[in-house]
């Protein structure tokens, strides 16, 4: 046998091995116990969505659109700031701020220009609405440097009990230098003070050259973050690379691996790391083998939906459904189909109505009504 051929077949067989998932918590198939409401139609690709005080929401457009909607009704923001529309990069979340009674703060990311090099990375800014128009906007960081390449960026947004801001930046396509290096931005969790300061307890303040903001790194791209509604700790799930997406909770200083360890391939089928473990690097809750490229995330409350209330919601790119990941305490006991088929589902959320909304490409903002 020609050792060319041979190491094919090692490969392919590695690459197999790495794929497999012993002892799985099995994915239950749908149950239909539900209708689906559109409530905004004609999104291209709705990233975030966030709710205000009177019920009515906003909604992030990919291309660099926000949209209010109210009643069905969608109304174009103005003002909204420049991005970057390229690969995986343009406006991305949106969450208003605890208090957004007493302060009217919007917080959004997106990716940026911003900076001498070529390309964009991350942004985090704060906002106020008036009208239909943003107003007083504020850069609260700025990942850099630059990079034109048009994936990994991250970018939601999560407020705490105590009120700080959490928010996510992707390792930028960069593996072996960003997600390891504090000293680097990328392939991190940030923590700010709303208004942008630096909180004196984050756990590289005062290290020489660190990102001070930097709250854990060791991450790929995660693209969904959300508060227990009970603990008030900070969930986080990212993509791992050809298997290997990962559920985490959030810790403060913690090593979350990403390439030293990982339970997924690379694209082509080739060994990122033999490792899955490692001391000092934390291990997920839950991984999944094969990816599901996970988008959003909420936990479920309340007694609209019985069957889920304590549980939590994940949106699935590849395969187009919304997954319910059952819960005892910080363990999965049980994975349940919604929506088979729904399309490319990019964020879910919990409205401020007890019922659950997804943002779905191609289509807009769905909400999910229980029969009965």
């Amino acid at each position: 046998m020609k050792p060319i051929f041979l190491s094919f077949l090692v490969l392919t067989f590695l690459s197999c091995k790495a794929q497999e998932k012993q002892k799985d918590v099995v994915l239950q198939p749908e149950v239909v116990n539900y209708t689906f409401e559109n409530v905004a139609s004609d999104i291209a690709i709705p990233w975030g969505m966030t709710w205000l005080p009177d019920g009515s929401m906003l909604v992030t457009e990919k291309s660099g659109k926000i949209y209010h909607i109210k009643n069905k009704i969608k109304t174009e923001i103005t003002n909204v700031t420049r991005v970057v529309a390229r690969g995986q990069g343009g406006l991305l979340d949106i969450a208003v701020h605890p208090n957004y009674v007493q302060n009217g703060w919007i917080y959004i990311t997106y990716s940026s220009d911003e900076g001498e090099e070529k390309g964009a990375n991350t942004q985090l800014i704060r906002a106020k609405l008036e009208g239909t128009s943003l107003t007083q906007i504020q850069t609260l960081y700025k990942a850099t440097p630059n990079t034109t390449r048009g994936h990994h960026f991250g970018s939601r947004i999560a407020f705490d009990n105590q009120g700080y801001v959490y928010f996510t930046v992707g390792d930028r396509g960069n593996h072996p230098e960003n997600p390891q290096n504090i000293n680097r931005d990328g392939g991190k969790v940030y923590r700010l003070h709303d208004d942008g300061k630096i909180p004196a307890d984050n756990p590289f303040v005062g290290q020489k050259g660190a990102k001070e903001a930097v709250y854990s790194f060791g991450h790929r791209n995660p693209q969904g973050m959300t508060k227990h509604p009970v603990s008030g700790k900070i969930w986080t799930h990212e993509h791992g690379p050809k298997g290997g997406d990962e559920i985490n909770i959030i810790k403060k200083g913690a090593n979350y691996g990403w390439p030293v360890i990982t339970y997924g391939i690379d694209y082509d089928g080739t060994i990122i790391s033999d490792q899955t473990q490692k001391e000092g690097m934390e291990q997920p809750l839950y991984y999944w083998v094969p990816s599901i490229a996970p988008s959003g995330m909420t936990f479920v409350t309340g007694d609209v939906y019985s069957n889920w209330n304590g549980h939590l919601l994940v949106g699935s790119l590849v395969f187009q459904y919304l997954e319910l990941v059952k819960l005892d305490g910080e363990k999965v006991i049980g994975r349940q189909k919604i929506g088979t088929d729904i399309g490319r589902l990019r964020d879910v959320k919990q409205g401020p109505d007890g019922y659950i909304y997804m943002a779905v490409e191609g289509n807009g903002i769905i909400k999910i009504v229980p029969k009965g």
